[in-house]
C-alpha cells in the first residue's frame, strides 16, 4: 500500500522539491550583494578616470546603495535580526 502512495505521490514531490530548489536560488540571488557591490567599484573608477561627470556618478551610486541597505534589511527581516544588529549577528563577546 504504502509503494503505490509512493508512486502516486511521486511527481508532486518532484514538482514540490524542483519549485523549493528555484525559490531558495531566486533567494539567494536577490540577496547577493557582490554584483552591487562590483558595479559600485566600477563607477568610482569611471568616475577617477573622468569616464562618467559627477551627476552620472551621484545618480547611480545612490541607486546602488539603496539597493545594498534594502538587501541588508531584508536579510534582517528573513533572519528575524533587528535591522541594525545584522552586521553584529552571528558574533558574541
Amino acid at each position: 500500500m504504502f509503494l503505490i502512495d509512493d508512486l502516486i505521490l511521486a511527481p508532486g514531490k518532484a514538482v514540490f522539491f524542483l519549485f523549493e530548489s528555484l525559490a531558495k536560488k531566486a533567494q539567494e540571488e536577490l540577496l547577493d550583494e557582490e554584483p552591487l557591490k562590483q558595479e559600485l567599484r566600477e563607477i568610482y573608477g569611471l568616475l577617477e578616470r573622468s569616464k562618467i561627470t559627477d551627476e552620472e556618478f551621484s545618480s547611480r551610486e545612490s541607486q546602488l546603495l539603496e539597493q545594498l541597505e534594502n538587501i541588508s534589511r531584508l536579510r534582517s527581516e528573513l533572519m528575524g535580526v533587528p535591522e541594525g544588529e545584522f552586521a553584529n549577528a552571528g558574533t558574541s563577546n
